[in-house]
C-alpha cells in the first residue's frame, strides 16, 4: 500500500486528544538551542581568543573545523547507538558529555597556553565536543518520527531545527556581553553548567511514547494512525536491533537518499558560515565592535527562526490540503535555498544596514528551506531511522569541515571575505539542483532486501501498481 496514506488521520480523532507530543517537542527544542549555543561559543569568543592566545585566521579556521570532523565521524555510530538503545539514554548521555567538554574549553585561557599549543588544545576540545554531540540531531529526527504524524512532521522538524537561530538570538548578545565584561573563558563555563542542569531535566521527564505515563490513549491513537512510529522502541533486545548488510546497503544506493544527503550538505555549509565566521565577518570585514556584532548577528537569526517555522508550516499545510508529501517538502526547500544566495550581494553594498538586510534575507531563506529532517522522517527505513539520520548528518556535516577551512584559507590569503561569500552562496544553487534534478518522488525506503534495480523508476512502478 502506498506510503502516502500514512499522511492522513482518522476523522474520529479530530477533536482534542492531548498535547504531550508538543511538550516533548518543546524539550528537544530547548536542548537544540543549547546544543547550537555550545557550538557557537567559539565564533563569539573568536576575536578575543585570537588576540589572547596569539592565533591567526588559519589556526582559527582549523579550530572551527575540529568540531565538524568529529561530528561527521560520530554520526553513523551515534545513529546505530540510537537504534540499539533508544533516544532517552543516548541523547541524555550525549548532553552530559558535551556540556563537560564545552566547559573545559574555558580552562585553556587560564593555563597560560599560546600559539600552536593553544590551537592544538582547543582543536582537541572542539573535536571531543563534536564527537559527543553527534547523536543529537539523529535523536531529534527519531523522536519526531516516533511522536508526530506525517502531516505534523514538517513544522515539528522545522521547530527543533530552528533552535540554531534561537541560540543566536538569545545567546549571541549574552555571550558577547560576558566576553566584554568578564572574559571569553566564562562563556564556556556558563554554557557547560546550563547543559548539565538540562540533562537532569531530560532524564527526569522524557520517556519513549510506548511507555510515557502522561501520553493519553487518544493521543497515542492519533499519532499511530497518522504515521508516527509509536512502538519503534517497544523492544530493546539485540535481535530486534540487528541490521543486515543488504539493509545497510540501501542507505547508500537509493537516489532519493543521496539527493537529500547532498541537500543537507549544502544547507550545512550555510549553517557553518553563520555559526563560525559570520560574527568575525561583521567585526573584521565590516568594522563592527564585538558588542555590535553580538546584537547584529541576532537580527538575521530572528529571520531564520521565522523562516524555519513558516517553511515547516507551509509544508504541513500543503500535505493537509492533499498535496503529496514529496512535492510539499520540495517547495519550501527550493524557494528557501534560492533566497539564501542573496548573501553574495553583500559584496556589492557599502552600508552595514544593507549588509544586515541581505544576511537577514539569506538567513530567512535558509530557515525556510530547513525541511531536510522532515524529509528524512518520511523516507528513512523504519528500522534504521537513527542510522539513516546518522548517514544523512554525517554527509551533511562534511560541509562543516570544508566550509570553515576554505573561508579561513581565503581570508588568510586575500585578506577579504568577498570570495568566501561567493563560495557560500554557490551551495544554495547546488541544493536546488539536488532536489529538482537528482531527487525523484519521496517515498519511504524499504529496508528489506529487494531484487536488483529497486531504486528510482522501478520503485515508482511498484508504488503506482499498489
Amino acid at each position: 500500500m502506498s506510503n502516502h496514506k500514512e499522511s492522513y488521520v482518522s476523522p474520529r480523532h479530530a477533536g482534542y486528544t492531548g498535547h504531550r507530543r508538543y511538550w516533548v517537542l518543546a524539550l528537544i527544542f530547548i536542548i537544540t538551542v543549547i546544543n547550537y549555543a555550545d557550538r557557537a561559543t567559539m565564533s563569539i569568543a573568536g576575536t578575543s581568543v585570537v588576540r589572547d592566545l596569539a592565533l591567526d585566521p588559519l589556526m582559527l579556521g582549523v579550530i572551527f573545523s575540529a568540531f565538524a570532523w568529529a561530528y561527521a565521524i560520530g554520526q553513523i555510530p551515534g545513529g546505530w547507538l540510537l537504534d540499539k538503545f533508544g533516544a532517552r539514554r543516548v541523547y541524555g548521555t550525549s548532553l552530559i558529555l558535551w556540556s563537560i567538554f564545552t566547559a573545559l574549553q574555558g580552562t585553556v585561557g587560564w593555563l597560560g597556553m599560546s600559539g600552536a599549543l593553544a590551537a592544538m588544545t582547543l582543536f582537541l576540545m572542539r573535536f571531543m565536543l563534536g564527537l559527543v554531540e553527534s547523536p543529537a540531531f539523529p535523536a531529534n529526527s527519531r523522536i519526531v518520527s516516533c511522536w508526530f504524524p506525517t502531516r505534523e512532521r514538517g513544522l515539528a522538524s522545522a521547530l527543533f531545527n530552528s533552535g540554531q537561530y534561537m541560540a543566536v538570538v538569545v545567546f549571541a548578545p549574552l555571550m558577547a556581553w560576558i566576553t566584554h565584561a568578564w572574559g571569553w573563558e566564562h562563556i564556556f563555563l556558563w554554557m557547560g553548567a546550563i547543559g548539565l542542569v538540562l540533562s537532569v531535566v531530560w532524564f527526569a521527564s522524557y520517556r519513549e511514547p510506548h511507555r510515557d505515563p502522561h501520553l493519553s490513549p487518544e493521543e497515542k491513537t492519533l499519532m499511530r494512525e497518522g504515521g508516527a512510529l509509536v512502538d519503534l522502541d517497544a523492544g530493546h533486545n539485540a535481535q530486534a536491533k540487528k541490521v543486515s548488510a543488504s539493509e545497510l546497503k540501501s542507505l547508500f544506493v537509493e537516489r532519493n537518499l543521496w539527493a537529500i544527503y547532498l541537500g543537507q550538505y549544502c544547507i550545512t555549509a550555510l549553517t557553518y558560515f553563520f555559526i563560525t565566521w559570520f560574527p568575525i565577518y561583521l567585526i573584521q570585514g565590516r568594522g563592527m565592535s564585538i558588542m555590535q556584532a553580538g546584537w547584529v548577528a541576532a537580527l538575521p537569526a530572528i529571520c531564520g527562526f521565522s523562516g524555519g517555522l513558516l517553511g515547516g508550516y507551509l509544508s504541513d499545510r500543503l500535505i493537509a490540503r492533499g498535496m503529496h508529501p514529496s512535492r510539499a517538502r520540495k517547495t519550501p526547500f527550493v524557494i528557501g535555498m534560492g533566497l539564501s544566495t542573496c548573501l553574495v550581494f553583500a559584496n556589492m553594498v557599502d552600508t552595514n544596514s544593507a549588509v544586515v538586510f541581505l544576511m537577514a534575507l539569506a538567513f530567512f531563506g535558509k530557515g525556510f528551506a530547513a525541511i531536510g529532517w522532515a524529509v528524512l522522517s518520511d523516507v528513512a527505513p523504519k528500522n534504521m531511522i537513527g542510522l539513516c539520520g546518522g548517514v544523512f548528518n554525517c554527509i551533511g556535516n562534511i560541509a562543516g569541515i570544508v566550509t570553515p577551512l576554505v573561508i579561513g584559507y581565503v581570508v588568510s590569503v586575500t585578506g577579504s571575505f568577498n570570495l568566501a561569500l561567493y563560495f557560500v552562496a554557490a551551495h544554495g544553487v547546488l541544493a536546488i539542483v539536488s532536489y529538482l534534478v537528482i531527487a525523484r518522488r519521496f517515498e519511504r525506503v524499504e529496508s528489506s532486501p529487494q531484487p536488483r534495480r529497486t531504486s528510482g523508476y522501478s520503485a515508482r512502478v511498484r508504488s503506482s501498481a499498489e
